[in-house]
């Protein structure tokens, strides 16, 4: 259960998702972020420079999630911010404009160099923009439909400027990346050492609307015995495997660590598939 809220929530929160917005210029991508984080649409939309991002606190089966959601230019000469911009994303809108056969054909360039930078696991939606378009349509549903089939993607058509499936999209993508965390069965080990309780998630994966569920991967937790909200849902790369996603909760530091500065995280260990 999920309840659509605009603004920040004054309690503390339970997780941070990075979700990234990728495709070619001019498909609508900054529109579909004002509309999602600020419910806004603008007629004088400027082309995004190099990185933007904005967040936006909701609640996801009771739990405080803020998504962080990652806006970039489409223009190849942005194209050096690529690996700093999908680092530790967990989820992925891959835009184009329905009205412009040409973006949705750059797609599968888009979906390789995502799939190239970030986590294998990533959840992804294929998104066809500017629905209200309908007259001037240029990329047929069933083509989208099948694309994102064959790429195991989920799929929505949208519109920015009509508010129509924006909300619906985000937070399919949002609510995914919440159930791969939470639809698991905990197995516990209480770590003395570590300084804190390092856990295992395992279980099936509920099946997506348009494709079927990729390889299940291993998730791993740090959870800390003091203060360790917010979870930063991340995904880590490595030059062996990628790992699946992980997460990294906050913990108070003993007077040692603050003597070296040391960062005020719980020791994290990662378990690759």
């Amino acid at each position: 259960m999920s309840n659509h809220l605009y603004g920040e929530f004054n309690q503390r929160i339970d997780y941070v998702f990075k979700v990234v917005l990728i495709g070619d210029s001019a498909v609508g991508k900054s529109q579909l972020l004002a509309r999602f984080a600020r419910n806004e649409f603008s007629l004088d939309s400027k082309a995004t420079i190099g990185v933007e991002f904005q967040t936006r606190t909701l609640l996801i089966d009771h739990k405080t999630v803020k998504a962080q959601i990652w806006d970039t230019a489409g223009q190849e000469r942005y194209r050096a911010v690529t690996s700093a911009y999908y680092r530790g994303a967990v989820g992925a809108m891959l835009v184009y404009d329905m009205t412009k056969r040409q973006s949705f054909d750059h797609v599968a360039r888009w979906l390789e160099e995502l799939r190239s930078h970030a986590d294998k696991n990533i959840v992804i939606m294929l998104v066809g923009n500017k629905s209200d378009l309908g007259t001037l349509r240029a990329v047929p549903t069933e083509d989208a439909k099948e694309f994102a089939q064959r790429e195991n993607l989920f799929f929505m058509e949208t519109s920015a400027l009509e508010a129509t499936n924006v909300e619906t999209a985000f937070m399919t993508v949002l609510t995914e990346i919440y159930r791969i965390i939470s639809k698991k069965a905990l197995i516990a080990n209480d770590e003395p050492e570590s300084g804190g309780i390092r856990a295992y998630l395992k279980g099936p994966r509920s099946p997506s609307p348009v494709r079927s569920p990729p390889v299940e991967p291993n998730l791993c937790v740090v959870l800390s015995r003091w203060l360790f909200r917010p979870l930063i849902v991340y995904a880590l790369p490595s030059p062996r495997r990628s790992p699946s996603f992980c997460f990294l909760s906050e913990r108070k530091r003993n007077k040692k660590e603050r003597r070296k500065r040391n960062p005020a995280f719980s020791f994290l260990r990662h378990h690759f598939l």
